[in-house]
């Protein structure tokens, strides 16, 4: 596996994307995880991220030293190359006019991480700061027009920096060069695949479950429909799906999730209809977060009292995946936000929690999905929030708001297919933002 150490970077889950679609394991970490841990974890190489701070100032995250005498090859980018080349004994420093937007990347020498790579190649820079000096332990192997050091590399370790982001789809031969460094410094093997997850996941559900009962706290998401279908033929009828139907689903969502799980797969399934509950515990409430924690806590709520009337269930099956613990700030040095199946969790639930794609990107999941066989209306169906149209609603929940905002969706969604879009979105829906406006009703003037 490959290690990520996240040092705030907006690009960090980009990176881990990047690896993954070369085949290759890899995991994110807060910057700071001890070098115990990481050894215990035995990685093939290390790539150190962005971030926000300068690495000149006083409170800025540091790299461990230690990490630098391994034998581990490390990978820099932007904030993290600076951190290789202070620690080297390099200068980084503020310039006059940062850089921001393509540039054109000269090579100008061999190395392995450019294998390939073309002389010139256009590049992604975001930094006020830059690298001015370099010690005599490292060697410059690009620049561009603006920025003297865009990239080093160490005379005798498999460590290198670079100033500009190799990740995101800006910097033409960025793939490339992520590649060259898993591949043929790293020597990672590329081995993570879906259907070898599949197997694994599967195998470890049977030995973890062995003949007690699951219950699945099914959403009718990608996620939550993927980790049901996994589980269920792993373990068959040790399965009992749950749909908490709490009032804030897009247009007649719950219909369509009973449909297709009870009628289609049938797996045992039990719809719980608690719109009033939910509505009665989010009343006055506007603050988002806020938002997700009641929410969190009601599901679980409701899963527990549906586990008196069938009977003990000491497993709870969720569609967490690895955005949501990283943004939920298990993996990064800032929490993003709070998602009601991570942060929104009560301690004293009575489940202990499974979660085989705590792994997966998003596009993973869809990839287990279809590998599984599911149909591609469930596989690739937008994404929509554990907590629904509640923080797409600005402002209080009112049950008013609510059916203004499933109709608009509806019909945004549906006109988006029509017009043959659907598959070429990532991700398209409808807000309610929090104002009123004067309008018209029965030839009466309106404020609403």
């Amino acid at each position: 596996m490959i290690i990520i150490l996240d040092f705030g970077g907006q690009y960090s889950q980009l990176i881990a994307r990047r690896v993954r679609e070369n085949n290759v394991y890899c995991e994110v970490y807060p910057y700071n995880k001890s070098i115990k841990e990481i050894k215990s974890l035995n990685p093939r190489g290390i790539i150190l991220s962005g971030g926000p701070a300068s690495v000149y100032e006083p409170n800025a995250p540091q790299l461990d030293p230690e990490l630098l005498e391994q034998d581990w090859p490390i990978l820099g980018i932007c904030y993290g190359g600076q951190l290789i080349a202070q620690a080297f004994g390099g200068q980084v420093a503020q310039i006059s006019h940062g850089e921001f937007g393509k540039a054109q990347l000269n090579v100008i020498q061999n190395s392995l991480i450019f294998n390939n790579l073309p002389k010139g190649s256009a590049v992604w820079m975001s930094h006020r700061d830059t690298i001015l000096n370099v010690s005599n332990q490292l060697k410059i192997l690009a620049h561009t027009a603006d920025c003297p050091v865009a990239a080093l590399q160490h005379h005798t370790k498999p460590i290198f920096a670079l100033q500009f982001h190799p990740e995101v789809a800006h910097t033409e031969q960025g793939q490339l060069i992520i590649s060259n460094f898993i591949q043929h410094i790293c020597k990672a093997t590329p081995n993570w695949t879906m259907v070898e997850f599949i197997t694994e996941k599967q195998n470890e559900i049977r030995q973890i479950v062995g003949n007690k009962k699951v219950l699945c706290a099914l959403s009718g998401g990608v996620d939550s429909s993927v980790a049901a279908v996994l589980t269920h033929q792993a373990i068959g009828s040790q399965l009992h799906c749950v749909f908490v139907d709490h009032g804030l689903l897009r247009h007649n969502e719950g219909d369509q999730v009973e449909a297709y799980f009870k009628q289609n797969l049938h797996i045992p399934f039990t719809r719980v209809n608690a719109q009033s509950r939910f509505l009665e515990n989010l009343k006055g409430v506007s603050d988002p977060e806020q938002k997700r924690k009641i929410i969190g806590e009601q599901f679980i709520r409701v899963f527990e009292e549906t586990k008196l009337e069938l009977g003990p269930m000491p497993f709870l099956l969720q569609g967490t995946i690895y955005p949501d613990i990283i943004e939920s700030g298990g993996g990064s040095t800032h929490t993003i936000k709070s998602h009601h199946n991570v942060g929104g969790l009560p301690e004293d639930m009575s489940f202990e929690l499974l979660e085989p794609l705590n792994q997966l990107f998003k596009d993973e999941v869809r990839l287990v999905g279809q590998k599984l066989g599911m149909p591609n209306e469930i596989v690739m169906r937008q994404p929509f929030p554990g907590p629904g149209l509640a923080i797409r609603i600005l402002g209080e929940i009112t049950p008013e708001k609510i059916s203004i905002l499933q109709l608009a969706d509806h019909i945004y969604r549906e006109e988006i297919k029509r017009a043959g879009l659907d598959q070429k979105i990532w991700q398209y829906f409808a807000v309610l933002p929090n104002f009123k406006s004067v309008g018209v009703m029965g030839d009466q003037r309106t404020y609403a």
